[in-house]
């Protein structure tokens, strides 16, 4: 929504989103029968390709599971979090295990094929980002690389919410077992976070409680 206010323009939040967010809660039971559409996950698999990352790099990918059999088998990888196995759908956002040259080079030669940018103008920057990164150890990458799944999480929550779609964001995981298990690293993958989505169970007592935050007065400081 958009206003017109002494000849300067101003984005409006419609309260609508806010209500979304008001409504969105980590599902502790999802209702097993219901299944997220292929509309619906085209939405998830779109919003997570689209989340900003740093540089641009979007050294993420996505698992995407569905198959019961598998979505039974991780529950025990998953602090045997009921919700993961009665999920529509679970997602496991993955950093990947090499950041080196031929990555970044790979990155820039995409932004040259859709942007049709002259490399004088990308040379650059590509080597800054190589001489940057071959200065990092591989733990600070790791961190740095971590840090970009969870802007991908909060985004894929966002999108959720707007969408009607239930989540649950999952720290507590084995990501040791759950790369064995689906042969991330041969993928040259990591497992980091989990997302289980779906639709809420009407038994879900979570739902009815109340949101618990400090407060917006609690949380933002203003410097004008």
């Amino acid at each position: 929504m958009i206003t017109f206010v002494e000849n300067k323009i101003e984005m409006t939040i419609p309260s609508t989103i806010l209500e979304k967010l008001q409504w969105r809660y980590a599902v502790k039971n999802f209702d097993d029968s219901k299944k997220l559409s292929e509309e619906k996950l085209t939405i998830l698999k779109e919003s997570f390709n689209l989340t900003a990352t740093s540089y641009g790099l979007q050294p993420l990918k996505m698992l995407v599971i569905s198959n019961p059999d598998a979505l039974k088998d991780i529950v025990p990888m998953s602090m045997n979090q009921a919700q993961v196995g009665n999920a529509s759908h679970i997602l496991v956002l993955c950093t990947e295990t090499k950041m080196d040259a031929t990555y970044i080079k790979d990155y820039f030669n995409l932004v040259e094929d859709i942007r049709n940018t002259p490399r004088k103008i990308l040379d650059p920057f590509q080597e800054f980002l190589i001489g940057s990164f071959s200065e990092k150890s591989s733990e600070e990458i790791n961190v740095w690389m971590q840090k970009q799944a969870y802007l991908a999480l909060g985004n894929l929550l966002t999108v959720c919410a707007i969408e009607d779609i239930d989540a649950c964001p999952i720290e507590g995981f084995d990501p040791e077992k759950y790369d064995t298990y689906f042969n991330l690293n041969e993928k040259g993958l990591t497992s980091v976070l989990v997302l289980a989505v779906g639709y809420r169970a009407k038994d879900d007592i979570f739902s009815e409680f109340k949101k618990v935050r400090r407060g917006v007065e609690e949380v933002i400081i203003e410097f004008k």
